[in-house]
């Protein structure tokens, strides 16, 4: 299926499936969710995130790296979106959220990369029923073997030389039949629901697959990769996956 972002009646029976939130409904019951993310060098990509989903659902827990504490301070003075929490305690507060968005600004080299690493395997062993949003630098350190441990399907957001990275396929020159092939085969394998970005999104969770086309050049700036991992996060909170992913392409 090929949605174009030129043409709103495309995306229509997406929003029909959208659930909105109960006139009725109180705290808590529209969303919460957790982000962590950020490094010594990556300090703004999960602040991007945090205020992105802050707009979305009813709370979002943030919390980021032992070298990004400082910068963690001047955020609590700051920023009245959500909680900031110390990264020992992050377990209690996934726990209790509905979608956990991991990676944003997270490293892959030297000591932190060992984090990176060592955080997303620990956290998704530990909470495999949760909604994930694998993202960044955590994508890019995952042991794929993992993502058929998990009970939910995860939404992985590669662009395609993170593709290649996480599962060995370089379809950056290949043709847009062979990259969807590929992408569709990837998420069946691996139980997961991926959104390839690229010049045309590519959504699949190995059984249903959406194609979005548009965009504009605006997208390669720095930090859009971070706005799509939170809205993606934002909507899985009370949403399908697959639809979150599809919508959230879309939106961007």
């Amino acid at each position: 299926m090929i949605i174009k972002t030129s043409e709103f009646e495309a995306i229509e029976p997406f929003l029909q499936r959208f659930i909105k939130p109960d006139l009725l409904s109180h705290k808590g019951q529209n969303g919460k969710i957790t982000i962590i993310g950020g490094s010594s060098l990556f300090h703004s990509a999960p602040i991007w995130s945090a205020q992105v989903a802050s707009h979305l659902v009813d709370m979002v827990h943030f919390s980021s790296t032992p070298e990004n504490n400082k910068t963690l301070l001047d955020i609590k003075k700051k920023w009245q979106g959500g909680i900031v929490v110390p990264l020992k305690d992050i377990g209690n507060y996934i726990a209790e959220d509905d979608a956990v968005l991991i990676g944003t600004g997270m490293m892959r080299e030297g000591n932190e990369g060992v984090h990176t690493k060592e955080l997303t395997h620990s956290l998704l062993m530990q909470y495999p029923h949760k909604k994930w949003v694998i993202d960044a630098g955590a994508l890019q350190m995952i042991d794929t073997k993992q993502l058929c441990l998990l009970k939910e399907k995860p939404i992985l957001t590669p662009h395609q030389k993170e593709f290649k990275i996480l599962f060995g396929d370089n379809i950056l020159h290949v043709s847009q039949s062979e990259k969807i092939k590929v992408v569709e085969e990837r998420a069946r394998t691996y139980r997961c629901i991926i959104l390839c970005k690229a010049v045309c999104d590519i959504v699949s969770d190995g059984a249903q697959t959406v194609v979005i086309e548009g965009g504009n050049a605006g997208l390669t700036k720095g930090g859009t990769g971070d706005v799509l991992a939170a809205l993606c996060a934002s909507f899985a909170a009370t949403q399908d996956s697959f639809l979150s992913a599809v919508l959230a392409s879309f939106l961007l």
